[in-house]
């Protein structure tokens, strides 16, 4: 799987972007501030149907314009994929695939695998726990369908508990056997995820440990943990639980409500970690990603690496580069402030590469 070419009309601060790709590594280079960022974000934009870093659609069209364009050409086992993202302000987002529109933009979920780490990758150990989820909901999503699929009606119905809670509460008057018909819904659903997330955890903790061994060089233990609002019975505790939804005019305890816990060395690594230790821990996170979405898809995932060298130090950053210019490794996209540093690197590890100067 590689992205050959990319074109972009009037998306970020882009009038008209048009480059072709090496398979292996491709470097986009300027100052900070230039755009090289939303050249990620539009690739990643190929791959999810919407933005890593901003999810309002039409706060991505260029100021004064009224339009963006996203068109991607790839090669997937030998075939040649169009891909085409165009948003019109005040209109339905329009994704094709070789010129067919997708009737649902789920459908296109884990068809172009692609990993991103970044800097505000952070967010993850700072962040709400509802960033947390999405990370484990957005790796299951790429090869399970199903999962999607639930995940989506889940959301659907918890929107419309929460709806009816909100109007019991409003009008004064409560109808347990109107809510009983979405409750048990969400019990369907919502036992349905919680066991594909528990089943994913085991998996992925091994990749996890034994990338953040390679990254860290380190011995200290690291910990994934599941945080289960739900102790047992899904059911018998939302029935426990009625008062207080009611009284909040919103479900409190499900899947939706569910953390991850990072630990190293049996210590919060939000609280205990250096910095160091959280960007070995962040960075064996999204390694362990690639790895997992390429054992379950059996194709490489795309990987970017935005700005990857200002947050590692020399000795890490050298090491990722070794790592992901080996043939387990695709295509890779970086982005660096430093043309010279980059391209004296990549001529040091002879590795086939392509830079890009991005100038206003």
């Amino acid at each position: 799987m590689h992205l050959t070419s990319l074109t972009l009309l009037n998306f970020k601060n882009y009038e008209h972007f048009e480059g072709n790709f090496s398979l292996k590594i491709n470097c986009f280079v300027g100052q900070n501030g230039i755009g090289k960022t939303n050249l990620l974000d539009a690739i990643y934009y190929l791959a999810f149907c919407k933005s890593y870093f901003n999810s309002i659609d039409s706060q991505n069209i260029k100021h004064n314009e009224s339009f963006f364009m996203i068109q991607g050409f790839f090669e997937k086992n030998l075939d040649k994929i169009e891909l085409q993202c165009s948003v019109k302000k005040h209109q339905k987002k329009l994704f094709k695939r070789n010129q067919v529109e997708y009737d649902k933009l789920s459908d296109h979920i884990g068809f172009i695998p692609l990993i991103m780490i970044s800097p505000s990758d952070n967010e993850l150990i700072y962040g709400s726990s509802e960033l947390r989820r999405k990370f484990i909901d957005g790796i299951i999503s790429q090869y399970d369908k199903v999962y999607l699929d639930n995940l989506v009606q889940y959301n659907h119905v918890l929107k419309q508990r929460n709806a009816l809670l909100k109007n019991f509460f409003e009008q004064n008057y409560f109808d347990n056997e109107t809510l009983e018909i979405w409750t048990e819904q969400l019990i369907i659903y919502g036992e349905k995820i919680i066991k594909i997330r528990k089943l994913f955890l085991e998996e992925f903790i091994e990749l996890f440990n034994k990338n953040y061994e390679f990254i860290s060089s380190q011995k200290e233990h690291v910990s994934l943990n599941y945080l289960n609002s739900i102790n047992d019975d899904f059911k018998a505790e939302l029935n426990n639980y009625l008062n207080r939804d009611r009284l909040s005019h919103n479900t409190t305890i499900g899947p939706h409500k569910d953390d991850l816990e990072f630990c190293i060395s049996g210590y919060s690594l939000k609280k205990f970690a250096s910095q160091g230790q959280q960007k070995s821990f962040l960075l064996a996170l999204k390694l362990a990603q690639y790895e997992f979405i390429k054992h379950k898809k059996q194709v490489k995932p795309l990987l970017l690496l935005d700005d990857i060298y200002d947050k590692l130090d020399e000795a890490r950053f050298n090491k990722l580069i070794d790592l992901v210019g080996n043939n387990y490794f695709g295509q890779v996209f970086i982005t660096d402030a430093h043309p010279e540093r980059i391209s004296k690197l990549m001529s040091s590890k002879n590795i086939e590469s392509k830079l890009f100067n991005i100038e206003s």
